[in-house]
């Protein structure tokens, strides 16, 4: 989101963080030039899907297809390969997951969560990136809403100044000794722990 996402861009540079952003084709074809942005920024971007829709009923074809064609158009736009993958709303299933792995993507999932996709106070929503905070967690937090335009389940988004919170929720962090890095940037000193997590 130009606005959104630019400023969050701004609260990351001012606290010399970096993430990983998980971006929607839908919205990376029409913003070509905040992708560039974010990555000039010492971001990396990973794909999200071509669009918003769940993933996990889908037919492993459907995914595999959808994901291959995906794939390649953010690789086309960002210059650089892309290695992971989060599914919408991280409803996956064996076949989902199965399809994107067969893609070259690493499919990635989170454990402390913003909670800015719902209506929630900001105490609730640092208490629950609080919750599970510790060195190597991922912390799933959106720079922009997926409406029905991108194949989102509702466009009513919920009232939340992102790049307030994400202050709040890095300075809390930084209390507890922790700093925010890119996937990419945190696997050069630690290593990933897989796991499963299918839910349809």
């Amino acid at each position: 989101d130009p606005v959104e996402t630019e400023r969050v861009l701004e609260v990351l540079r001012d606290e010399s963080a970096s993430a990983t952003f998980f971006v929607l084709i839908t919205r990376a074809r029409e913003h070509r030039s905040l992708v560039s942005e974010i990555l000039a920024g010492g971001h990396e971007v990973a794909l999200h899907g071509p669009d918003h829709r769940a993933i996990s009923r889908l037919a492993y074809r459907e995914v595999r297809d959808r994901t291959v064609s995906a794939k390649a158009e953010l690789e086309d736009i960002t210059g650089a390969a892309v290695r992971w993958s989060r599914p919408p709303y991280g409803l996956q299933f064996l076949t989902s997951f199965r399809a994107i792995k067969a893609t070259g993507l690493e499919p990635v999932l989170w454990g402390p969560t913003a909670w800015d996709s719902r209506e929630a106070t900001t105490e609730q929503r640092v208490a629950r990136a609080l919750r599970g905070a510790e060195p190597g967690a991922i912390l799933l937090s959106h720079d922009s809403y997926a409406g029905f335009a991108d194949g989102g389940r509702s466009d009513s988004p919920p009232t939340v100044d992102r790049s307030a919170l994400a202050t709040r929720i890095l300075a809390a962090y930084r209390e507890r000794g922790l700093h925010a890095r890119s996937l990419a940037l945190a696997l050069t000193s630690g290593s990933p722990v897989k796991g499963i997590w299918f839910k349809r």
